[in-house]
């Protein structure tokens, strides 16, 4: 496949584009700092903060998906991932490219947006723990990053794309298993951590697999 990996300097892009490589995938990375990367790959310099139309579009034309791992790595930061999502998309619909897969987080079904402003109070597949404890003190602590998200996917759910959402929970440095846990929309129950790695690994798995269209997907170990 021909893909356009966004933020593939991050730790989840990195781990998507070092996957896609070695899968024999023809890749595109979109990135700020291109002196990160090596040479096999071809190279879209771009900032997400504040975008440039005419590089985004050269950089998905002609791709049979998009992944993006793009998300704030500060406080300073909240509001890239709405934005930067927005203009990925405009990109896309610019160029005609359909398919976008997008990393969010475990808590975005039950955080309010301008799309969903009562979203259920409780997901599904959180236990006790997760809803009475650690859910609240996340939400409470990075309130500004997961407005941040949830508005991200208000905008694919309004772009008419075919999207997959990846809501994991703690993420890790460890390696790929392929042995994770997955659920449609809602989270793995005792799902705390998951490695960047294994984020990766199903977020190029879903481009197999229709079925994952317009869907978020909860993953856990």
């Amino acid at each position: 496949m021909k893909l356009t990996i966004v933020a593939a300097t991050g730790g989840i892009g990195r781990q998507v584009l070092h996957q896609a490589v070695a899968a024999g995938h023809d890749v595109t990375a979109v990135v700020r700092n291109p002196k990160q990367l090596s040479g096999e790959v071809r190279i879209v310099t771009a900032d997400l903060a504040a975008p440039d139309p005419a590089a985004l579009e050269s950089a998905v034309a002609g791709a049979d998906a998009v992944l993006s791992g793009l998300g704030p790595r500060s406080v300073s930061a909240a509001g890239i991932a709405s934005q930067g999502t927005r203009a990925i998309v405009q990109a896309m619909q610019a160029t005609g490219v359909r398919r976008i897969v997008v990393v969010s987080a475990a808590p975005i079904g039950t955080v309010p947006s301008p799309g969903r402003p009562h979203p259920p109070k409780y997901d599904p597949g959180d236990g006790f723990f997760m809803r009475h404890l650690f859910s609240p003190l996340t939400k409470a602590a990075l309130r500004r990053h997961y407005a941040d998200l949830a508005l991200m996917e208000d905008v694919l759910r309004d772009s008419g794309l075919d999207w997959t959402i990846v809501r994991p929970p703690r993420l890790t440095s460890g390696p790929a298993t392929g042995t994770y846990r997955a659920a449609y929309g809602q989270n793995l129950p005792g799902g705390f951590l998951i490695s960047r790695a294994d984020v990766a690994h199903l977020m190029l798995r879903v481009l197999e697999e229709p079925e994952t269209i317009k869907q978020a997907i909860g993953i856990a170990n």
